[in-house]
């Protein structure tokens, strides 16, 4: 089996840490390891480097060859312009099903992820596997239990359960829900048959690439281009030329929205997955309580109470009487914000576009 793993995100929900030049998934946020070397370490020793591969943009490539110096430099996937994710997993649907159309493939999104239980993580992959080998013409989603009513994520539902493999259970697909309310969140939570969607399936190119075609026809005949100039001395050419044309689209609804739900199953397990995507996120994925205060770095925090202070510079930070607070601390900028005002980051730093400050964004 092929694992991708997707790096091209800019992650502003992170700032100011994450930015254009240095994205999230490039930083030290969690430990001495990068999001991105965290996330490949967690394939191993179940699979090997020749069997993944990154996709990002043409800006990091150089981190990417940096970082995971034992990456094939062919393992490396380059968009030429950010196009969304319908289009990601486009181009490397059209380049898989070239050279290997009926090989299982994992596609992964978000290389800041952190899941805990790592070996639990691989089994669930190989068992995603043993599923596409006997039914190539489908897709199984890998879901996370929830752990509590999330409102920032979307769920897969999922109906019976139709096997079981290595002691994991493989239910029915039923759909997708986004983002629901607080007391439809807590449902899910309560009802047994949610998930939290991570972005994770396994499935073959071929099917992927019958799904492109049938679902987005538009969409399918810039890959096919690209499909056709694939190992031949054309593909920079037509890559750089037709990949920033095609319209932005999500996956979703490119995909999924339209997917029959006969064609897909669902592993729903606890493997102590956290998105770090958001300060926020970050501080419920390193708490053992919700109370909990996490720090990095030169901090001193008296009297405080669910509060993360990140400091990335040497001047000591100290913190008194917070609540529920954020403090992040880099070389050139301080950011201080309650831990429900993060969504705002994201319009605070469009908003430096133009303007003295856009160098650090």
């Amino acid at each position: 089996m092929k694992i991708v793993i997707f790096a091209g995100g800019v992650g502003t929900r992170l700032w100011p840490l994450s930015r254009k030049n240095t994205p999230k998934q490039f930083e030290k946020i969690v430990g001495d390891k990068s999001m991105l070397q965290i996330a490949v370490n967690k394939l191993f020793p179940e699979f090997k480097w020749e069997d993944i591969f990154i996709s990002t943009g043409t800006n990091y490539e150089g981190l990417v060859k940096t970082q995971l110096p034992q990456l094939p430099p062919k393992n490396i996937i380059i968009e030429p312009e950010m196009r969304d994710v319908g289009p990601a997993v486009g181009l490397i649907t059209s380049l898989f099903v070239k050279s290997n159309p009926n090989e299982p493939i994992a596609l992964l999104w978000g290389s800041d992820h952190l899941v805990k239980q790592e070996e639990l993580f691989r089994n669930v992959l190989r068992v995603a596997e043993k599923i596409i080998l006997k039914h190539p013409d489908r897709i199984v989603f890998i879901g996370q239990k929830p752990r509590f009513a999330s409102q920032n994520l979307g769920y897969i539902e999922f109906g019976k359960e139709i096997e079981k493999i290595n002691e994991i259970p493989i239910f029915s697909f039923e759909g997708f829900k986004y983002r629901p309310h607080l007391s439809v969140a807590e449902k899910f939570l309560k009802d047994g048959h949610h998930a939290w969607n991570l972005g994770y399936f396994v499935t073959t190119p071929k099917f992927l690439w019958k799904l492109f075609e049938e679902f987005s026809p538009a969409l399918y005949e810039k890959l096919k281009a690209i499909n056709n100039a694939y190992l031949t001395e054309k593909y920079e050419k037509v890559l750089a030329d037709v990949y920033p044309t095609i319209e932005k689209i999500s996956f979703d609804n490119a995909i999924l929205e339209k997917l029959d739900p006969k064609d897909a199953s669902v592993v729903s397990v606890d493997i102590g997955w956290s998105d770090i995507g958001a300060w926020e996120a970050l501080k419920e994925a390193l708490s053992e309580r919700a109370d909990e205060n996490v720090t990095k770095g030169k901090v001193m925090i008296e009297d405080s109470t669910d509060t993360l202070v990140f400091n990335f510079t040497n001047q000591l930070t100290v913190g008194i009487d917070l609540e529920k607070m954020l403090v992040i601390n880099t070389e050139d900028v301080l950011l201080v914000c309650p831990k429900d005002s993060v969504p705002k980051i994201k319009k605070l730093v469009e908003s430096l576009s133009g303007t003295p400050n856009e160098n650090l964004t």
